[in-house]
């Protein structure tokens, strides 16, 4: 118990402000109107365009916060509220996922890796918190270490994949801010460009926590594993 409140409280915490820090700075953003009245999906495809990419395409996807860029079939999927909307924190998130693109398209190393690695991840995600649990229970019972040590050796995987997307995510974001910055048709103040900066530095965060709470739980469940091996 002592290492839990050590390792994963402060992490669970931190988790919490940045999760709420970047929603209010995304909501706040969202009623900033961009001076040149461009939509999410217009300076989504300005930027493609811009960067020599016409074999992607530009697309409305339900939810909130659920933009993304899908190499697999090509497309900038951008959540209706991004999609439709002509402020400064659609600008800078569709901008974003079209950094993801443009990555794609120079063969940016880092996403090409983390690509690869999806397939392994999202089977190691989605049994991994029974593979622990099982693990866990056997410990405590004395059987055998081989379930927990399978699972711990899941969460490196999952470790190793949130560090290697942080990369990925400052890349885009710097590719973005940089296309934004020397677009004055986009973005006509300085106040948009510095409002889209701090929108994508706090989007950057919620990756890094996620990071740092991957490791966090890499090194509780690694503690109680060779913990018992000492014993």
């Amino acid at each position: 118990m002592g290492v839990y409140l050590i390792i994963i409280v402060p992490v669970l915490v931190l988790s919490m402000f940045v999760q709420w820090r970047f929603r209010n700075k995304f909501s706040k953003y969202a009623e900033m109107q961009l001076s040149s009245g461009l939509s999410g999906k217009e300076v989504a495809e300005r930027m493609l365009h811009d960067n020599g990419i016409y074999d992607v395409k530009v697309m409305s996807t339900e939810g909130q916060l659920t933009d993304h860029y899908n190499p697999s079939d090509r497309t900038v999927n951008l959540s209706t509220d991004v999609y439709y909307s002509r402020s400064v924190a659609a600008a800078a998130v569709a901008a974003h996922e079209c950094g993801h693109a443009v990555q794609h398209a120079k063969s940016y190393t880092w996403l090409n890796l983390r690509s690869t690695m999806v397939p392994v991840v999202s089977i190691s995600s989605n049994l991994l918190q029974w593979v622990l649990l099982l693990g866990v229970m056997l410990l405590v019972f004395s059987v055998t270490p081989i379930v927990l040590a399978i699972g711990v050796v899941g969460l490196a995987l999952v470790t190793v994949f949130s560090i290697i997307t942080l990369p990925v995510e400052f890349d885009a974001s710097n590719r973005a801010l940089a296309w934004l910055k020397n677009n004055s048709g986009v973005m006509q103040t300085q106040e948009e460009n510095a409002q889209a900066k701090d929108a994508l530095w706090w989007a950057a965060m919620t990756y890094v926590v996620a990071a740092v709470g991957a490791l966090a739980n890499l090194l509780y469940y690694a503690s109680m594993l060779f913990g018992r091996d000492r014993d």
